[in-house]
């Protein structure tokens, strides 16, 4: 009788955690995507992960492979928590005599607005010697693998090079009634302003010519509200100048080999840095982080290198072998599958190890960065990195269910025609149907 009882006993406690575990079922999942006339016209992945029992619970296309636009500084972010300290490397320098030779190690928070710490900054200002740059880190080209020329003009795809200064950009807003520049702009120099004899639009916006620094200035009145950012053309040059804008004591540049006891100037800590790059989904500070790695560990500074060394040394266990071409996402020559993306997002969680700390790194629905005005609610529950292109949104990252419970979820979207307001809207309502329900 004992046994009869304990048996029935047994039955019953396992038949209640079966309850509870089953929540919304995988395939009423599916079926919210089968049903779906948003995303039926579009290639869809998706996968959803239990993190605390280490299971795939949810798969729809997970081993195919997809445009992941930005989710791909999930993997940059990755290879700044495996290989950089708690500080990012600012300068390499060495003192000789009444000489400072300093080196590059693609730090991009050197005089860049959005970075108020400026400790290397301050380090050179107060040297009394005479300031030497030397130069030829980097091999790489100014535009990442597969990036459009067309978006030359625009603030999300910056120069890459060995020593970033002012975000290699120039940022334009109205004061006092005329256009401030930051940095500023001197007549004569490397970077020229021309205004327009006349203006055939309307809308007031500065273009700069794609091969060189001439901007050119529309032929109307400022707006009040007026602020545009635009990528300078980088070279030895344009550089050096900016420096000796700073530094009255810059003295030119350099080609000397950077001898093994080089010192090195700390800049920012790696999270804000990290933030910097996952919040607003900064691409120039994505591309410069993998050349910081590479300075950092004495690699030789290109972006190819670095992937690979990461790829190989840290990455071997992904599911599907990853197509990564730069850092930031803006190629569509990168290609990931969702199931890739969630044993990333794995690997995150692991090493970062401080739930908390992580999650206030990536955008919260609701909160921070490019979630701001998605998944609202009093508390955040999900914590992701979004990612788009033209036809393209994806976000991977985080759930927090209603009950508590923590999942890794990947939501990928290729070649739609809709617009992505559309498809973000269609993205939140199957994501918090499946949250209300777990």
């Amino acid at each position: 009788m004992k046994i009869k009882m304990l048996i029935w006993a047994l039955i019953s406690l396992l038949s209640i955690e079966s309850l509870a575990a089953k929540n919304i079922p995988p395939r009423k999942i599916l079926k919210m995507f089968r049903k779906s006339e948003v995303l039926k016209q579009q290639f869809t992945g998706f996968a959803l992960y239990d993190l605390e029992k280490r299971k795939m619970l949810v798969e729809l296309n997970s081993d195919k492979y997809f445009t992941p636009a930005s989710n791909t500084k999930l993997f940059t972010f990755y290879a700044g928590l495996k290989l950089l300290k708690d500080s990012i490397a600012g300068l390499h320098y060495v003192e000789s005599g009444d000489s400072l030779i300093f080196w590059g190690t693609a730090d991009p928070s050197f005089l860049n607005r959005e970075l108020r710490e400026q400790k290397v900054l301050k380090n050179l200002s107060s040297s009394k010697k005479n300031l030497y740059w030397s130069t030829g880190l980097y091999n790489g080209d100014f535009y990442g693998m597969g990036w459009s020329y067309d978006d030359y003009n625009d603030y999300y795809q910056p120069e890459i090079s060995e020593f970033p200064i002012y975000g290699n950009v120039v940022f334009f807003s109205k004061k006092n009634n005329a256009l401030n520049t930051y940095p500023e702009i001197v007549n004569g120099g490397q970077i020229t302003l021309q205004t327009e004899k006349t203006s055939s639009s309307t809308r007031f916006r500065i273009r700069r010519n794609l091969f060189n620094n001439e901007f050119h200035i529309p032929n109307t009145a400022i707006p009040s509200n007026f602020n545009q950012t635009v990528p300078f053309k980088v070279s030895e040059q344009v550089v050096s100048e900016l420096l000796k804008q700073s530094f009255p004591n810059f003295s030119g540049t350099t080609s000397q080999k950077k001898p093994m006891d080089a010192k090195t100037w700390y800049s920012v800590p790696s999270d804000t840095l990290f933030r910097a790059m996952l919040l607003p989904s900064d691409n120039f500070i994505a591309e410069h982080i993998l050349l910081n790695i590479a300075a950092t560990k004495g690699m030789e500074m290109n972006t190819s290198l670095v992937i690979e060394h990461v790829t190989k040394n840290y990455l071997s266990d992904l599911p599907d072998k990853p197509l990564w071409v730069d850092g930031s996402g803006l190629s569509r020559q990168n290609l990931f599958t969702p199931r890739t993306m969630i044993k990333l997002c794995e690997k995150i969680y692991d090493e970062v190890s401080d739930e908390e700390r992580l999650f206030d790194l990536l955008p919260q629905g609701g909160k921070t960065g490019t979630l701001k005005n998605l998944y609202k609610s009093d508390k955040p529950y999900v914590f992701a990195k979004t990612g788009s292109l033209a036809n393209n949104h994806n976000q991977s990252g985080y759930l927090v269910g209603r009950k508590g419970k923590k999942y890794i979820f990947s939501f990928m979207n290729n070649n739609f025609t809709e617009s992505t307001a559309v498809i973000r809207a269609e993205m939140e309502k199957i994501i918090n149907s499946i949250t209300q329900n777990h």
